[in-house]
């Protein structure tokens, strides 16, 4: 897929995505969606993914990069259908902390759902609103936050992406199974390390929970 570069106030973006039963599809991005800074419209972005039995859908985007100033509303909901599979990342950059520049103005509100036979597994929410003087130490002040969510998990696949949390202090991260959602946080301050960690833990996970060799797609080398 390949979204515009720079998401400006206004802009609305819309990705629908259905796969149909037994059908295995991986799809990403070639580089990172940036959301610039808005004269006071919000941009919309809305991706819908739906799943049919016997499916698997590998959804892994680049990061999004929200300047300052950014008015973002981003939504992605996935539906399963019984026996559906799914293994998708979100990174969140706020503000460019390669220049030391700080997401101190604007609005991200991001929300993503799963949802199998219609009965959800996971609702969740990240509102950022720099303007709001209660909210100081949001996220901790880390300016990069990452979650990798692969279905089909047992204890085994939370074992092996457990052994591959080792810090250096500088990052935040847990693991966790919801059912069979295996659930990665990240907190940090650099989009490489998340998604070289979230790469990790999707390639050791993918054969058992995917049935997949855990090859990575070329157009990431590029």
């Amino acid at each position: 897929l390949h979204p515009p570069g720079g998401v400006v106030g206004g802009d609305s973006l819309a990705i629908d995505v259905t796969l149909g039963p037994h059908a295995q599809a991986l799809l990403t991005t070639p580089g990172a969606t940036k959301f610039y800074r808005s004269a006071g419209a919000a941009a919309l972005q809305t991706q819908r993914l739906r799943v049919e039995p016997g499916a698997t859908l590998e959804w892994l985007p680049q990061e999004n990069i929200f300047f300052p100033g950014a008015r973002a509303t981003l939504h992605t909901s996935v539906e399963l259908c019984h026996d559906a599979r799914v293994a998708l990342w979100e990174i969140h950059c706020l503000g460019r902390p390669a220049v030391a520049e700080p997401f101190d103005r604007g609005l991200v509100d991001s929300r993503l759902s799963i949802i199998r036979d219609q009965a959800p597994l996971l609702l969740d929410r990240l509102r950022v609103d720099p303007g709001n003087r209660t909210r100081r130490a949001l996220l901790g002040g880390r300016s990069v936050v990452g979650t990798l969510i692969i279905s089909h998990a047992a204890g085994a696949e939370l074992d092996a992406c457990r052994r591959r949390l080792t810090s250096d202090g500088t990052d935040d991260f847990g693991a966790t199974l919801i059912e069979d959602l295996l659930v990665l946080r990240f907190l940090g301050h650099s989009t490489e390390r998340a998604r070289r960690l979230f790469t990790e833990v999707w390639q050791t996970v993918r054969p058992a929970a995917l049935g997949r060799s855990p090859g990575v797609p070329r157009i990431w080398a590029t």
